[in-house]
């Protein structure tokens, strides 16, 4: 296969033996967790969980990325598409709200074979940095009920800097419309957990209140009051950020207060995240064996 998944559009060839492209993959499936994740948006995670399938490898290089040891280190387990079916169903047998797809992109043609084999009859959540082309994204209309992207920069040079996200603010933007197209705003059921929809989510960085306004106006004027947006105050340095002169600290509650203050002026919907949230604590354990 020649790689063009997301926008890196790497163009290298890959197989179940090759390594290769930003992301450092194979075309095999390697997962570091299968389990019900508790941590995500109350209208995700609920009373029973989320049932989150963590992938090794990302299509981004976020220097402060705090799943690092999977996303860059590639800790995980290689598994066949009718494994990942079978986790499926133990999941939905689990008694979860949804399956929690966790930065999948990189093995978007071997997951698709693993719904072809089973898909759960709960929502399937697409969890992402938002990044993604819109080619990519059509392949899993019908299959996957909920988004959950981030929109992380309103700056390219940022998105570079600190990602490695060429063309980040526009691949984006772009990528979530195709998501509303194909889902819609979010939509609940009477007990209020999410059934259809894009919920996007930004994470205030520390010293860049201006970015973060910044995207909350890019998604107030390209999708109004559709959007549902979870604003997120849990950033903790972990990996390269440790030593950044910018990153290698958590967020002030004057900064995250500015970033909501202006949330709520804007009018927009969503939730906003405790910044008690913002623990080395709330990192999943890397166990799948």
């Amino acid at each position: 296969m020649i790689c063009k998944l997301c926008p890196q559009k790497c163009s290298v060839y890959k197989d179940t033996s090759t390594y290769s492209g930003k992301c450092g993959v194979s075309s095999n499936i390697k997962v570091a967790r299968i389990a019900p994740h508790f941590w995500e948006e109350p209208v995700l995670s609920g009373e029973k969980g989320s049932g989150a399938v963590f992938f090794s490898g990302c299509t981004m290089k976020c220097i402060y990325c705090q799943n690092s040891e999977i996303s860059k280190d590639l800790q995980g387990v290689e598994i066949t598409p009718q494994i990942l079916a079978d986790e499926f169903k133990k999941l939905e047998e689990s008694g979860v709200h949804n399956v929690d797809l966790i930065s999948a992109t990189q093995f978007l043609p071997s997951i698709l074979k693993a719904f072809d084999i089973y898909k759960p009859n709960i929502p399937i959540v697409y969890n992402c940095g938002g990044y993604e082309r819109i080619e990519t994204l059509k392949a899993l209309e019908g299959i996957v009920d909920i988004y959950l992207p981030d929109f992380k920069y309103s700056d390219n040079a940022l998105a570079k800097e600190y990602s490695d996200a060429e063309g980040y603010v526009e691949a984006a933007l772009d990528a979530i419309k195709e998501m509303f197209r194909q889902t819609g705003a979010l939509t609940l059921d009477s007990q209020g957990i999410a059934q259809k929809g894009v919920l996007v989510r930004h994470l205030v960085l520390p010293n860049h209140t201006k970015n973060s306004i910044g995207v909350l106006n890019i998604l107030k004027e390209n999708f109004g009051n559709n959007l549902t947006l979870s604003l997120m105050g849990q950033y903790t340095p972990h990996g390269n950020a440790l030593n950044h002169p910018k990153l290698c600290r958590k967020i002030t509650k004057r900064e995250y207060d500015k970033v909501l203050s202006h949330l709520l002026d804007l009018g927009i919907d969503g939730f906003a995240q405790e910044l008690k949230s913002a623990d080395e604590s709330f990192i999943p354990l890397w166990d799948y064996k």
